[in-house]
């Protein structure tokens, strides 16, 4: 009987249903599995699913049965890809589940950031309108999308849908993607220097490599718009958080929308956390990913892979 050991079916929310696999298999589930506790459950498992638990050389050394890591997510940055592919472990990841609720999140962050909304709430709330007796209340800029322009950092599927939804609010829509092999319908290719000097806003949807991490720096926030905000959905490390400090402290740029961080959960004391309780940032818990509908496109897709490899027709490969 195959055995599959889910490492992290805490991280697939409520309202959602996982069905098992059609073949016969032994199940066991954890809500969440510590470094190290990963050899020991994945004893004799022949598949091990992971959202973010890591699989790493030293794992996998000890894991003769192991024939199949599926990813319960898109990135996979988790898995040492080289160490399976050595000792024949396949690899699958989630596709194209997420293409309607992080461009939602994104533009929830956008809209917030871009209007002032959670700093004209919270002044609401501290009786600045009432004593400003009239009837608007305004200290804050308020930016307009319609003629704003977006860059999108990643080209694939989740940046292009959220450079459609930038298109229906009447923005210019800018991409740098180091690896796309054709432009994208809803936007130019540019220049990673082009899209951080010409941006009014810019949100990141590419993988954390070793080329990214720390992309998006202290040089680079001091070459933005002073106006301009920054959106993090896709990874933590894309953005390096004290330059991020440095820069809202500085008001080099204008705002920030974050969901994921370097460490996450970030500890209380951390520079992020402290950063959150800035008005013009934004920090939600990882959350773009996880609406109803995408967790369950997420967990259908999760177990369609699992079959498909038992049936010897792997689908989602990363190696």
């Amino acid at each position: 009987m195959t055995k599959i050991v889910f490492l992290d079916n805490g991280t697939i929310g409520p309202g959602v249903t996982m069905r098992r696999p059609t073949f016969e298999h032994d199940w066991i589930g954890y809500d969440r599995t510590a470094p190290g506790e990963v050899v020991e459950r994945l004893a004799d498992a022949a598949i091990a699913i992971t959202n973010k638990v890591p699989i790493d050389e030293t794992v996998l050394a000890e894991l003769t049965d192991l024939k199949h890591v599926a990813v319960a997510a898109t990135g996979y940055d988790v898995v040492d890809i080289d160490a399976c592919r050595a000792r024949g472990v396949a690899v699958s990841n989630i596709r194209g589940y997420a293409i309607n609720t992080v461009p939602e999140h994104t533009f929830a962050l956008i809209a917030a950031l871009r209007r002032n909304i959670l700093e004209y709430r919270d002044q609401v709330l501290d009786g600045d309108w009432i004593r400003a007796d009239q009837f608007c209340f305004f200290n804050r800029p308020i930016w307009d999308l319609a003629g704003s322009t977006l860059g999108i950092i990643g080209a694939g599927a989740i940046g292009q849908a959220v450079g459609r939804v930038g298109k229906g609010f009447g923005m210019n829509v800018i991409y740098y993607d180091a690896y796309a092999e054709a432009e994208p319908e809803t936007g130019a290719l540019v220049s990673l220097e082009t899209l951080r000097d010409s941006a009014d806003a810019i949100t990141c949807h590419c993988p954390l490599t070793d080329e990214t991490r720390n992309m998006i720096d202290r040089a680079f926030m001091q070459r933005m718009k002073d106006t301009a905000i920054l959106i993090n959905t896709a990874r933590g490390g894309i953005v390096d958080e004290e330059a991020l400090a440095e820069a809202i402290a500085n008001d080099e740029i204008a705002g920030a929308g974050i969901d994921v961080t370097e460490s996450e959960p970030p500890g209380f004391d951390s520079t992020i956390m402290a950063l959150a309780k800035e008005p013009n940032v934004i920090l939600t818990p990882h959350v773009a990913w996880a609406s109803v509908g995408g967790m369950q496109t997420l967990a259908n897709q999760l177990i369609d892979n699992i079959e498909s490899f038992m049936a010897g027709t792997p689908r989602n490969l990363v190696t």
